[in-house]
């Protein structure tokens, strides 16, 4: 695919409605080999910007009536180290 999924760049948008006003919020895999999940549960939404083992780094927890929109970017295909090859 050329892509890999949970690397450095991945990020995740969070849009939400602030008693009228819109607010963003953005969690990013800040370092190489961490990901971002985003995990629904009881009216809750929370993204989590998880290890290669999987512990959580950070993590932001959202209403799930307050979001307006929730975009996930994944990492660019330029991100990739040089001398990797396309899969």
């Amino acid at each position: 695919m050329g892509i890999c999924p949970g690397m450095k760049g991945d990020r995740v948008e969070i849009v939400i409605d602030a008693g009228g006003t819109p607010r963003t919020y953005e969690v990013r895999a800040t370092r190489a080999g961490r990901r971002v999940e985003v995990e629904t549960r009881r009216g809750m939404v929370e993204v989590s910007e998880v290890t290669r083992s999987g512990s959580p780094v950070r993590t932001a927890r959202f209403m799930s009536s307050r979001i307006l929109a929730l975009v996930e970017h994944p990492a660019d295909e330029g991100a990739r180290r040089p001398g990797d090859e396309p899969g």
